[in-house]
């Protein structure tokens, strides 16, 4: 028995065109079930719990704030690379006095809030899996002290991470 007859049957029984056809089709179902049903299958797997990260932009200048109070962040999705991250949102921007250490005439060194400069704040919050080992937004990890480059849609900028919880 030939592997392919005369007629351009694959072992006598179906046409090779016809079984590339039934391949591409049973490839473009299998990837339409995956993207439908491959995040449930994960959140299964592994649950999701909400980190709730906190932001500083240390000592930023008059033109951030400016842009910051005339263009409300709150209700952004964070973006990486080229595309928005799932569940990424800010839920809050605050301000809080920029402190620095000057030194006085007599040589000590005192805290003093800077006069033209503030803090910011940037509360986010997004999805992870329960019992990560290493907690991201993005592919971008998220820890206390950590530096972070910090990107929605119409800002970008790197930060601190001030503080991260759990819920």
């Amino acid at each position: 028995m030939k592997l392919v007859n005369e007629k351009g049957k694959l072992f006598g029984i179906i046409n090779l065109v016809d079984l590339a056809c039934l391949l591409i089709l049973l490839l473009v179902v299998f990837g339409v079930g995956y993207k439908l049903l491959g995040t449930k299958v994960q959140e299964t797997i592994a649950p999701q719990t909400t980190m709730t990260a906190t932001f500083r932009i240390r000592g930023a200048y008059d033109y951030t704030l400016k842009w910051l109070e005339e263009n409300d962040l709150t209700g952004e999705q964070l973006v990486m690379g080229t595309g928005y991250v799932d569940g990424a949102y800010v839920t809050g921007v605050s301000y809080m006095p920029y402190v620095v250490q000057v030194p006085t005439a007599d040589g000590t060194i005192v805290d003093s809030e800077d006069p033209t400069r503030l803090d910011v704040l940037i509360t986010v919050d997004c999805p992870v899996p329960k019992n990560a080992a290493i907690l991201k937004i993005g592919t971008q990890e998220v820890r206390t002290g950590r530096t972070f480059t910090f990107k929605t849609r119409t800002f970008e900028m790197s930060v601190l991470v001030d503080n991260v919880t759990l819920a």
